[in-house]
């Protein structure tokens, strides 16, 4: 896997398909990473309001995204699953 620096500096380039490839998979780090610290916060205690607050989001729509996976305790990142 690439790191976050290598593929920022991929969709950077003159190259539109390595740069669009490079976007989708900062998108998926980001994912992962946010979902990391939503459990995180949820196993600290935080509410879903207090998450969506830090997101910038409502929090129903954190709850949406994330509930299911953060309150059964389970996270499933690309690493784990390789």
């Amino acid at each position: 896997m690439r790191t976050a620096s290598e593929l920022a500096d991929a969709a950077d380039g003159q190259d539109p398909a390595a740069g669009l490839a490079a976007v989708a998979a900062l998108r998926r780090l980001l994912e992962e990473l946010e979902a990391v610290h939503v459990s995180a916060a949820r196993a600290q205690g935080w509410s879903w309001e207090e998450i969506a607050a830090a997101l910038g989001v409502r929090r129903q729509s954190a709850h949406r995204k994330h509930a299911r996976r953060v309150d059964q305790g389970w996270i499933e990142t690309s690493r784990s699953a390789q």
